[in-house]
C-alpha cells in the first residue's frame, strides 16, 4: 500500500512539475494561423527595373519583335522566300530571348544565379539582336514583293533595330562600369585631383 501511495505521489509531483515547466516555457502552442512558406523563395516583381531605361527598352523590343513576327507570318506566298524566312527566324528568336531576359531581370531571378555575368549576357543579346535585325530587315527590304505585310515587317524591323542599338549602347556602359574600366577610373581620379588642387589655390590667400 505504501508503495502504491508513494508512486501516486511521485506521479502527482511529476504532473505538477510538467505543468509548471510547460507554463514557464517560452515555446507555447498558439492558435494563430500558420502562414504557408513561399515556395518560390521570395520572388517578386521588381517595378523599379520595369520603370528603368533597360526595362522599358526590353518591353518595347519584345512588342516590336512580336509585331514584326506577326507581320511576316501573314505572308501566304513568296518566291524567293529566303528573306522572309530569315526575318521570321530573327524576329522569333529575338522576342523569345529578350522576353526571357525581361522575366529574369524583372523577377530578380538573376540574383539566384550570381555566378553568371548577366550584364555581359544582356550585352551579347542586344548586340546580336541589333546586328541580325538590321541584316534581316535590309535583306527583306531588297528582296520582297512590295506587299503590305512585307513593308510593315521591314518598318518594324528597322524600328526594333534602333531600339536594340540604344540598348546595346547602354549595356556597354553598364558592363564597363560593372567591370571597373581602368581608363575611366584614372580619368575621374585625375579630374578630381585637379579640381581639389584648383580649390586649394583659390582658397590660399595672396602673398603681400
Amino acid at each position: 500500500m505504501r508503495t502504491t501511495e508513494e508512486s501516486e505521489g511521485f506521479d502527482g509531483e511529476a504532473s505538477n512539475t510538467s505543468m509548471i515547466s510547460g507554463a514557464s516555457s517560452p515555446y507555447q502552442p498558439t492558435t494563430e494561423p500558420v502562414h504557408a512558406r513561399n515556395v518560390l523563395g521570395g520572388i517578386r516583381c521588381d517595378m523599379e527595373y520595369l520603370k528603368s531605361y533597360f526595362g522599358i527598352l526590353k518591353v518595347v523590343e519584345v512588342v516590336l519583335s512580336l509585331i514584326g513576327f506577326i507581320c511576316i507570318e501573314t505572308i501566304m506566298m513568296c518566291s524567293p522566300c529566303g528573306g522572309v524566312y530569315f526575318f521570321e527566324f530573327v524576329s522569333c528568336s529575338a522576342s523569345v530571348v529578350t522576353g526571357v531576359l525581361l522575366l529574369i531581370f524583372s523577377l530578380n531571378l538573376h540574383t539566384k544565379v550570381p555566378h553568371v555575368n548577366w550584364s555581359l549576357t544582356d550585352l551579347v543579346n542586344t548586340a546580336a539582336s541589333t546586328f541580325f535585325f538590321f541584316l534581316s530587315s535590309l535583306v527583306l527590304a531588297c528582296i520582297n514583293h512590295n506587299t503590305g505585310a512585307e513593308i510593315a515587317a521591314v518598318i518594324f524591323g528597322f524600328l526594333v533595330t534602333g531600339v536594340y542599338g540604344i540598348n546595346t549602347y547602354l549595356a556597354v556602359r553598364k558592363w564597363r562600369l560593372a567591370n571597373g574600366c581602368p581608363g575611366a577610373a584614372q580619368t575621374s581620379e585625375y579630374i578630381r585631383a585637379r579640381t581639389a588642387s584648383r580649390g586649394e589655390m583659390e582658397a590660399r590667400p595672396e602673398l603681400a
